[in-house]
This record gives structure tokens, sequence and C-alpha cells, in this order.
């Protein structure tokens, strides 16, 4: 499997949507109606206010729906990574490592405020690397912030990723200050909506407007299965890194600068899970992006097939079995 998606063939396409299928299809045998945590913010419970209306209570549409969005993370993911080269051949790798990442815990395959907010952040991480070469940086720095603060909208602890486009200006621009705030501006434009909303709602306090923000210690994994399961998100990612960072001297500059700014991703996103903890593991698939593309330099990099192909069936056959017998 690991030597057939190595390739860039047009089949695999459809071989991908297949992979997704096999592994989501538990997503269709026990849908799961979306639950509104406290960090949940405005948009993205005006947006479940919307869907309820048309979906009544009826949880399959829910459950395609989550599908789509994560098959469309994962295709937007591998074209991003090739269109940069992360690896040194075009491959479909990284959606492949997406998907398998996302069917590591059964809870990321809930509809969800983070699932809606991956599309957002794989966008901006994409235009983030951009940065390096952009002609029009003033324009991409305002785009990038404001699709932060709509992360921020439809869910609090998202503010966090506002550390990323910071670092980001640090590591693929040279310092303006300008540009910092530039970016802050960006991200607090959406804010200005929310406040005229409010205004018109007779709503407008500033408690209203304030993101309440608690540090908390993630959840305990509570079974076997998810241990399992952490484990094999985090033992990739280790491979992955050495062998990326055994390479790095055979890489471009800018190709080095995304995989620094991958890092400094994948430390965000843990920020995101211990703000505001839910009760669930929903909160923790804004890590499945970076997880995924360290992983697809796990599958990548390694030359023995026999060891690498080992560890991708363990990881298939944990996420069958956690989605399938859970």
């Amino acid at each position: 499997m690991i030597g057939i998606f190595k390739q860039k063939a047009t089949t695999n396409a459809l071989l991908l949507f297949v992979y997704a299928l096999v592994l989501k299809f538990p997503l269709f045998l026990h849908p799961f109606l979306p639950a509104l945590h406290p960090e949940d913010n405005y948009l993205y419970r005006f947006i479940l206010t919307m869907l309820n209306s048309l979906f009544g209570q009826a949880a399959l549409p829910y459950a395609v729906l989550s599908f789509i969005i994560l098959f469309s993370q994962a295709t937007l993911l591998n074209s991003i990574c090739n269109y940069h080269k992360m690896l040194p051949r075009a491959s479909y790798l990284p959606g492949m490592s997406y998907i398998l990442v996302t069917s590591l815990l059964p809870d990321w395959g809930h509809f969800s405020a983070p699932l809606l907010i991956n599309s957002i952040m794989i966008w901006c991480w994409y235009r983030m690397v951009a940065l390096y070469n952009s002609s029009t940086p003033v324009s991409a720095i305002f785009n990038i912030g404001f699709l932060l603060g709509i992360a921020t909208l439809l869910y609090i602890p998202a503010i966090a990723f506002l550390i990323l486009l910071f670092f980001a200006l640090l590591i693929m621009r040279p310092f303006r200050i300008q540009e910092w705030f530039i970016g802050f501006i960006g991200f607090t434009a959406p804010f200005y909506f929310l406040i005229l909303v409010l205004y018109f709602v007779h709503q407008l306090h500033w408690q209203n407007l304030v993101p309440r923000i608690r540090f908390t210690f993630p959840a305990i994994p509570g079974s076997v299965w998810i241990i399992a399961s952490i484990s094999l998100l985090i033992i990739p990612f280790i491979i992955g890194g050495i062998f990326v960072q055994n390479n790095l001297n055979k890489m471009l500059i800018h190709i080095r600068k995304s995989w620094s700014l991958l890092l400094v991703f994948l430390i965000a996103a843990i920020l995101v899970i211990i703000i505001n903890k839910a009760g669930s593991y929903e909160n923790w698939i804004v890590t499945a992006m970076p997880f995924a593309v360290f992983h697809a330099a796990a599958y990548y990099y390694p030359g023995n097939r026999f060891l690498i192909s080992l560890l991708h069936w363990v990881c298939f056959g944990v996420a069958v079995g956690i989605n399938y017998l859970m």
C-alpha cells in the first residue's frame, strides 16, 4: 500500500477515496449528532443552528458531511505538500497519512468546530509557507489573519493559532513591524462584524466579546485502544522527524522553513487542546495536519520497506479496530 501511494498516479485519487471509505465507514454505521461545547463560538453555533433546521435530528447527514470534509482536507493537504515539495517526489502519502491519522481516534470523525477550523488551518499553513516568495505579502498576511479570526469565531481556543501567524512572519519574512500589525488587524477584522451583529440584536456587552480562556490538562486516556492510538500518532511522527532532520541539508531553504513552521503549528495545536478542555477528543483533531505530514515523511524516506509497511498496517489495524469494535 505504501508503494502504491508513493506514486503520483491519477488512479491513486480513486484509491485514496476507497481507502478513506474503508476506514471511515463506521461513521455511517454509527452516525453521531454534534454536541455543543462551551468552547464553541458564535459562528459555529450559527452554522449548527442552520444545519439543525435543515437536517433536524437525523445524524446520518452529519456523518456524510464529516466524511466529505475529511476527504477534502486530505486532498487539499496532499496537493499543498506536493506543490511546496515537502517530500522529494510528488505522491499521495500526505493524503493517505491524513486519512489514517484522523481514523485513529473515533471522535475525529464527528462534525465539530475543530473539524471545521482544520480546513481553515490547512489553507492558512499553505498561505504562510507561500509568504517566503509572495509578491503581495501585505494582502496575504491580512488574509491569513482574517482566516485565523474566522477560526476563533468558530472555536474559542483557536485564538492560540495567532502565535502561528507571528512565527510564520518571523520564519518566512524579514522583520517588518507593519506586516505584524497588518496580520493583527486582519485577525481582529471578523470581530468588527461580530460587534455589529451583537449591537443589532442588543447583546453588545464586553463579556460577549472577550474570549473566556482557561488552561486545563487533557483528559487521561481511558482505554487501551486510545493509548494505542495516541502511541501510533507519536511513533511515526518521531520517525518522520528524524528522517526530515537527516535530510535537511538536501532541501531548499524555503522547504526547511516549511518544516520548522509545521513544528510550530503542532505546538500551537497543543495549546488549543489545553485551552478550555472539551469533554471528548474532538478538539485534538487540530494536531492531525502536522502529524500527517510527518507521518508521510516516515513512510517516504526509510529504505526498509518491510518495517515501514508493517508500521502502516499496524496503524491501519488499530484504526479499524477502534472504529469498528468500540
